[in-house]
């Protein structure tokens, strides 16, 4: 079958084009009742939350205006944060979260989209639907506009409770539009993503490179010379070609310009009119970037499932891998000005002690970057584990346990895969940030050892996670969404708990709490020995699960 659809199908829509709408928003809406709100109230409340923070650690004009000075003076930080462009609680607010608030923003719209579009196809299950009463273009439809009601939500709830704290309401409404616009703007990203592509694996990681690229564009225009300078308003010519970069500019409690939320909603219509387009001229299954045909005989590594999760799984770890080499490089370059720029600011001295303890300044700006490397692993181990389940659902796991193939070694496989593979893209962020923190430094291989045995502690907290995850696909295979949710929440704790003060239970509530702030802290054996025992009984109770239980 070819790719381009039947002429019929490129006839301009109709309303039967969008039948059934209602109905699959409904069922999407349903699907998803947990994770939409989790995703909602977790990034919404994190915004809310940080005001009273700022206005406890900052509580003076004259301390605001410090840090605002101190920030705008370095473009390293720049680079890691954006411009402070008001020094009142709530531009401190929107310093701090637009970024980071429009980032998660736009991962839950593009898991949201992706769910609900190439998954569906993926699995077989829009076909049947499609069978039925519904148009072509529902599904897509109906996919945006659960990723605009999660979007929605989080805008109203940022701009509601921020007003509700005593920001003021303009700016409560902009930040909160910033971050929601965002999102909505990578839905319809991830909506052509799910065109071009025949996995759904594939999509989300397409549309997460847009949105590193994007990230990379804003840092780049923050730390060039100039875009901290007052006035300036970071306004770089490269973070105007950032949609992350957008949410700043549009400037939350620093003079308004309401004029840029024409360019998100511009740019969101002609990417989801694109998505629609080329909607029309595909087959259902079918992509415009298909799969290239293997070769006619298998190679020797293909012979058991542990090669056959290594061929499925490779692309995944290596875009990972690169990744997170190249976060660490980056990071590494800036970690001595960290400590320079930072000076006798006792109040920003605090923040970085938070993230990553009470060693010296620059080892605490290491240990800060490697716990968010070390959270940010934990994507790459739950999204291995849960391929397992992708697999189930796909129809794709069982022809292979139809053969001799037990179910103990098919998950195995993929277990290997994940519990390696987070250990492998840890080596590899802490490889080069210690490299080039060790270049700026004159002592590569102190600097490298050091900050390399930091990374690899992170490793059992991550395969903590991947363990949960494994226990869920083996028991609650159904609640596949909530790992998701849990791992968001831990790295939200990781990045923003420290910060916003927040009570050391809520903080011990993820893994990453016990181990030891690295590099610089005291080590001991008890949080590594209990967090890979935990694993290890929550690893059995779900390939126990998976054993005992029905496969689909």
């Amino acid at each position: 079958m070819s790719a381009l659809a039947a002429p019929a199908a490129r006839r301009p829509a109709g309303p039967r084009h969008l039948a059934g709408t209602g109905t699959l928003l409904r069922l999407a809406l349903r699907r998803d009742r947990l994770m939409i709100p989790a995703w909602v109230l977790a990034l919404g409340l994190a915004v809310v939350a940080t005001g009273p923070s700022f206005a406890a650690l900052y509580d003076t004009a004259a301390r605001r205006a410090e840090l605002a000075a101190s920030m705008n003076a370095d473009g390293s930080l720049r680079a890691l944060y954006g411009p402070v462009l008001d020094d009142s609680l709530g531009g401190l607010v929107a310093w701090r979260m637009a970024g980071l608030g429009a980032v998660l923003a736009a991962v839950m719209s593009l898991l949201i989209v992706v769910r609900h579009t190439r998954e569906e196809e993926e699995t077989g299950r829009q076909e049947l639907l499609l069978a039925a009463m519904v148009g072509r273009r529902a599904p897509l439809t109906a996919a945006l506009s659960a990723a605009l009601i999660a979007d929605a939500g989080v805008a109203a709830l940022t701009a509601a409770g921020l007003t509700a704290t005593g920001r003021p309401v303009g700016g409560s409404l902009a930040l909160g539009l910033a971050i929601g616009g965002t999102g909505l703007f990578f839905a319809a990203l991830a909506a052509i993503a799910a065109q071009l592509t025949e996995s759904a694996r594939l999509a989300r990681g397409l549309t997460g490179a847009a949105l590193g690229a994007a990230f990379a564009l804003r840092a780049a225009g923050d730390a060039s010379d100039g875009a901290g300078a007052p006035g300036s308003g970071g306004a770089a010519v490269l973070t105007w070609l950032s949609p992350v970069g957008w949410a700043q500019h549009l400037r939350a409690y620093a003079g308004e310009r309401w004029w840029v939320l024409l360019l998100f909603a511009t740019a969101t219509a002609l990417t989801a009119a694109a998505a629609y387009a080329l909607t029309a001229r595909r087959d259902l299954g079918l992509s415009f970037l298909p799969a290239r045909p293997g070769p006619a005989r298998a190679a020797r590594s293909l012979s058991g499932p542990g090669g056959l999760a290594w061929r499925l799984q490779r692309a995944s770890l290596a875009g990972w891998t690169a990744g997170f080499a190249l976060v660490g490089a980056v990071f590494g370059g800036i970690a001595e000005g960290a400590a320079r720029m930072v000076g006798d600011n006792q109040r920003t001295r605090e923040i970085f002690e938070r993230l990553g303890g009470q060693q010296s300044l620059t080892d605490a700006f290491l240990a800060a970057i490697v716990g968010l490397l070390g959270t940010v692993a934990a994507l790459t181990a739950v999204g291995a584990v849960l391929r397992l389940r992708a697999e189930e659902t796909g129809g794709r796991a069982e022809p292979v346990l139809a053969g001799a193939v037990g179910r103990l070694r098919w998950a195995a496989g993929h277990l290997v895969i994940a519990l390696v593979g987070t250990a492998v893209v840890l080596a590899a962020g802490g490889l080069t940030l210690g490299v080039t923190y060790g270049a700026s430094v004159g002592d590569v291989a102190g600097g490298t050892g050091r900050v390399l045995t930091a990374a690899l502690a992170q490793v059992p907290a991550a395969w903590t996670l991947a363990a949960v995850a494994t226990a869920v696909v083996g028991v609650l295979p159904g609640a596949t969404g909530a790992v998701w949710a849990l791992t968001g929440g831990c790295l939200a704790l990781g990045w923003l708990g420290p910060v916003l003060r927040l009570p050391q239970w809520a903080l011990d509530l993820s893994p990453y709490a016990h181990l030891p702030k690295l590099p610089g802290g005291a080590v001991t054996a008890a949080p590594f020995l209990w967090l890979t025992a935990l694993t290890a009984v929550l690893v059995c109770v779900g390939l126990v699960g998976l054993r005992r239980r029905d496969i689909g």
